[in-house]
C-alpha cells in the first residue's frame, strides 16, 4: 500500500539567511506519519475482525446443531436420572439443564410496557380492574411565566435575525424558553431572561496551528488505544483463539471440533439409553 508523500512546508530564513524548517514543519511531519500508522492499524484490525466475523457465522452454522444436540441430550439425562432417583437435587439439576436448552424470557420481556419485576405498572393495573387511568396532571403557567415567555419570545424570535447563525442561536434558546413554559417554570424562565440580556458568548480565540497539531496527535493515540483494546478483545474471543490455532486452514479446525462433538454427541446417546434402561 502506498503512502502519500509529506508536502513541501515554508521555511524560515535564519539569522545568517538560510533557510530553517519551522517548528510546525516537524510536527505536521508527525502527524502525517502517525495518521498514516494508525490507517495501517486500522485496517489490520478491521481484517481480522471480519475473518472472526466469517468465522463466527461458519462456526455457528457446521457447529451449531451439534452444540443444541449436546444441550438436549444432557437435559434429557438429567431428567432420565431424576426420574429415577427422586433426588430433589437431581431434579433441581434437571430443570437446570432443561433451562439452558429454552431459557425462559425475563419479565420484562413478557410484558413489556405493563409490569417489571415489582409488578404491573399503576396505568396497566387500572386498565385491567376497569378503574380509570389517571390523566396526567396539567401545568398551568402562572400569569408571571405567561409574561416572561411572551416577553422572551418577542425579542428572540428567529425572524429577527439577519444571518443564519444567529437565527440558529435564536431558535436554540427558544426551545429551551418553550420547554421551561411548558412546565411552569418561572425560576428557568427569569434565569433564560438574563441570559439574553447578556447577550452572546464572545467568540473564543480559535486554537494555533501547534495547538491543532498537538490535539491531532493526541486524538490519534487515543484512536490507537481503543484499536488495540478492540484488538485485544477479538484475539482472546472463543472464535479469535480459535483463528488463532489454524489462521491458514480454519475450515480444517472446524472439522477437527465436529469430529470431537458427534464423538460426545454418541457418549451422550448412549448414557441416555442407560438411564431409559
Amino acid at each position: 500500500m502506498t503512502t502519500p508523500e509529506a508536502e513541501p512546508t515554508a521555511s524560515e530564513p535564519s539569522a545568517d539567511g538560510s533557510s530553517e524548517p519551522r517548528p510546525e514543519d516537524r510536527l505536521e511531519r508527525a502527524v502525517r506519519a502517525a495518521e498514516n500508522a494508525l490507517i495501517e492499524y486500522e485496517i489490520a484490525v478491521d481484517t481480522f475482525r471480519i475473518e472472526v466475523e466469517n468465522f463466527s457465522r461458519l462456526h455457528h452454522q457446521k457447529l451449531g446443531p451439534m452444540y443444541t444436540r449436546l444441550d438436549e441430550l444432557d437435559a434429557e439425562i438429567a431428567e432420565a436420572k431424576a426420574a429415577r432417583t427422586g433426588d430433589p437435587e437431581d431434579r433441581r439439576a434437571a430443570d437446570e439443564a432443561r433451562a439452558r436448552v429454552m431459557p425462559m424470557p425475563g419479565v420484562e420481556e413478557l410484558f413489556h410496557g405493563w409490569m417489571d419485576g415489582d409488578g404491573l405498572f399503576p396505568e396497566a393495573a387500572a386498565m385491567l380492574t376497569d378503574q380509570p387511568v389517571r390523566p396526567p396532571e396539567r401545568v398551568r403557567p402562572s400569569e408571571e411565566a405567561r409574561r416572561r415567555y411572551r416577553e422572551l419570545a418577542r425579542k428572540a424570535h428567529p425572524d429577527l435575525a439577519q444571518e443564519d447563525d444567529e437565527r440558529k442561536r435564536r431558535e436554540e434558546f427558544l426551545t429551551r424558553v418553550n420547554a421551561a413554559y411548558a412546565r411552569g417554570d418561572e425560576a428557568q424562565l427569569r434565569e433564560l431572561a438574563e441570559e439574553w440580556a447578556a447577550g452572546p458568548a464572545p467568540a473564543e480565540r480559535g486554537p494555533s496551528r501547534s495547538e491543532e497539531l498537538y490535539a491531532r496527535l493526541e486524538w490519534l493515540a487515543r484512536r490507537k488505544e481503543l484499536l488495540t483494546v478492540v484488538a485485544r478483545e477479538l484475539e482472546e474471543s472463543a472464535i479469535g483463539s480459535m483463528l488463532k490455532i489454524a489462521p491458514d486452514d480454519p475450515d480444517r479446525l472446524l472439522d477437527e471440533v465436529a469430529e470431537q462433538l458427534l464423538a460426545q454427541v454418541a457418549e451422550r446417546e448412549t448414557e441416555l439409553a442407560r438411564w431409559r434402561d
